[in-house]
């Protein structure tokens, strides 16, 4: 399936905006050929993690600082065009309970849309960018990635990931829950290290040893502890069981952070290495891991590479939606005749629309019925579930929501789609798919009549063949059933004769 938004020609220059729970960066990648060579990074240690009151809100003084490094990274991307563009966010984004109000304020200083990403998908893009990182072999490997707000750990060979995990244990929110005004302590390592392993346990099975031969960490806090454990002795190999507990005595024993005596530690990891210390220490015991390579890459890279494959119409998404269509066993000849009669409809409806709004309309058009494996009785309902849960590899929470939306509007009365209704994009959408499906009705090809649409203001006018509309009364009646539900939201259908 070609991506309808692929450009003809890769962009010279991509951008990625990572919005973490530890850090916020910006990087820039150049790009030759299939090939990304970073050409700058921007880092701003913000702990945005950290800057969630009891009640998992967004403090002021931590949206303001987000705002202020949001405007010097709009900055930097003021002349790139929005499709080299992508900003993603992360854990703290996921669970901050009034991002809602945070992030229009924060994509108008950014300047671009910012998608908040599941954890699994996060984990996928992971694994995607160290994977340029590594030698390409096909012995399985394991990846793990300790964040500000979660973890994430993958399996898999090759540019495949085969499992994938994502646990609510961040260097930001570890720290700060057990070990408050940097105090080490051995009880606190003690109540740390238990709870970490406690989360880390339910995954064990799935990721133990036995089921790849190497293991490496992307994340900066698995940089840090291994350039820590070098330079003071405790291991000369990477990140190791033994180096950890020696660091961990080490740690002890300076009973602060403020009175802690490193080499190597850097004064802005201080604050979250005990946290990040206690999540490395317990997955190696629980997964059983001898050793762990740190290696570059991470979610970054990941997400630029995502953005390259895109513009060479090698589009993640499209390879999902291919998978759901095999799980979901639909009637392929069946979807793509809607999808196809859908995307005509709302270029006649929309004909400024951007392309991604019309690849949005296809995917929704391809996955209504989904819902139909549980009931055909109320499927769309059942659909807009499972697109607005499933883990979806390639789509952002919003372009979830989005499919949701669409196929819980996609039939039925018009009272639950009111709140999108007022939006241009989505009833142009909703309304070209709500047609297409009441043409395809019988579930077989047909013979279309020519059909013209044209949006003014608040009244559709429209034109069918009248000869077309006697030879097919049940259409006919549809036909004036549909208009009736837009004519009672408001919206009034004029007939051209």
């Amino acid at each position: 399936m070609r991506p309808l938004s692929a450009s003809p020609l890769a962009p010279t220059t991509l951008a990625v905006v990572d919005l973490g729970s530890n850090s916020f960066r910006l990087e820039l990648g150049e790009v030759h050929g299939h090939q990304i060579r970073v050409l700058e990074t921007l880092r701003e240690m913000l702990r945005f993690g950290g800057g969630l009151d009891k009640k998992n809100r967004v403090t002021a003084s931590a949206r303001r600082r987000a705002l202020m490094c949001l405007a010097r990274f709009g900055e930097r991307l003021r002349d790139f065009d929005p499709s080299h563009v992508r900003a993603v966010a992360t854990n703290t984004f996921r669970i901050a309970a009034n991002i809602d109000d945070f992030l229009p304020e924060a994509e108008m200083t950014l300047g671009f849309p910012i998608e908040v990403i599941s954890g699994h998908e996060e984990a996928r893009l992971i694994y995607l960018g160290t994977s340029y990182c590594l030698p390409r072999v096909l012995t399985p490997r394991l990846i793990m990635d300790i964040g500000g707000g979660s973890t994430e750990f993958i399996i898999g060979h090759g540019r495949q990931p085969q499992k994938l995990e994502s646990l609510k244990l961040g260097c930001v929110n570890m720290s700060k829950r057990f070990f408050a005004k940097g105090r080490l302590s051995a009880a606190n390592f003690k109540k740390a290290e238990t709870y970490a392993r406690a989360e880390i346990e339910p995954i064990a099975r799935a990721f133990d040893r036995k089921y790849w031969r190497e293991a490496f960490a992307s994340s900066g806090s698995a940089q840090a502890l291994a350039e820590i454990l070098e330079a003071n002795g405790f291991s000369l190999d990477g990140i190791t069981p033994d180096g950890l507990t020696a660091l961990r005595k080490k740690m002890i024993a300076g009973k602060t952070l403020s009175g802690l005596k490193l080499a190597a530690l850097k004064p802005e990891r201080a604050p979250v290495l005990a946290g990040g210390l206690v999540i490395m220490r317990a997955a190696m015991t629980e997964l059983r891991i001898p050793r762990i390579a740190p290696v570059g890459g991470a979610m970054r890279l990941g997400v630029l590479y995502e953005l390259l494959g895109r513009h060479h119409d090698h589009d993640s998404r499209d390879t999902t939606v291919e998978l759901l269509l095999d799980d979901y066993q639909l009637d392929r000849p069946h979807v793509r005749r809607i999808a196809a009669l859908a995307l005509e409809l709302f270029r006649q409806l929309h004909p400024k629309a951007d392309a991604a709004d019309a690849q949005m309309l296809q995917w929704a058009a391809l996955l209504y019925g989904v819902g139909a494996s549980i009931s055909h009785i109320g499927y769309h309902r059942h659909s807009a579930y499972i697109l607005l849960h499933r883990d979806m590899p390639g789509f952002s929470s919003a372009e979830q929501k989005r499919l949701a939306v669409l196929a819980l509007t996609c039939r039925g009365s018009l009272g639950k789609a009111m709140p999108y209704l007022q939006e241009t994009t989505s009833r142009m959408q909703i309304l070209a798919l709500r047609l297409a499906l009441l043409f395809y009705r019988a579930r077989r090809p047909i013979d279309l009549p020519a059909i013209q649409l044209r949006m003014r203001g608040k009244t559709l006018h429209y034109h069918l063949s009248a000869r077309w509309l006697a030879a097919h009364p049940l259409t006919e009646y549809l036909i004036d059933k549909e208009r009736r539900e837009w004519e009672a939201a408001g919206w009034k259908w004029k007939e051209k004769r």
